[in-house]
């Protein structure tokens, strides 16, 4: 390895630290939080959308979003490890068996779609984020129950 490829090396370790960047792969559904600068105003913009490829070339690393927006595809090339990107949040594994999934270029709807991958190490994830959710979906139910009735309750107190 030449001196170039170890301060690369570096630098991408010094990264991995500050940033958490999460493992996802092409055909995995993601949402990049991007920081725009508007002005003088900072704020977060949310891209989600497909991951049609990744390119790793250590510090130069980037990959390839693509999502439909009012009936047009849009891509977004991002670094992986630019300052500007905010987090990386991997919303669903896509089961696929090609690298670079150009071919979602040409296709809409229903023929675009990527199944989920549901075996592995990925669809145990994803099975304990299911499981997650579930439990605070209902944590959130009996919650607002617990505040409908107490808001019933002060409502008779007033009435009476």
């Amino acid at each position: 390895m030449n001196i170039i490829d170890c301060i690369n090396q570096e630098q991408v370790d010094m990264l991995k630290i500050q940033k958490d960047i999460p493992r996802f792969a092409p055909g995995d559904a993601v949402r990049v939080d991007v920081k725009v600068i508007e002005g003088t105003r900072e704020r977060i913009q949310a891209f989600e959308g497909v991951c049609i490829s990744r390119n790793n070339g250590s510090i130069n690393a980037s990959f390839t979003v693509r999502k439909i927006s009012y009936g047009e595809g849009v891509e977004r090339i991002f670094p992986l490890y630019s300052p500007r990107i905010a987090s990386i949040v991997v919303i669903r594994r896509g089961k696929v068996r090609r690298a670079k999934l150009y071919y979602l270029r040409g296709r809409t709807g229903k023929a675009a779609r990527i199944a989920e991958k549901t075996t592995g190490y990925s669809g145990k994830l994803a099975a304990a984020e299911r499981a997650i959710a579930a439990k605070t979906k209902v944590i959130n139910k009996i919650a607002a129950q617990a505040a409908t009735k107490e808001a019933k309750e002060i409502k008779n107190k007033l009435n009476k």
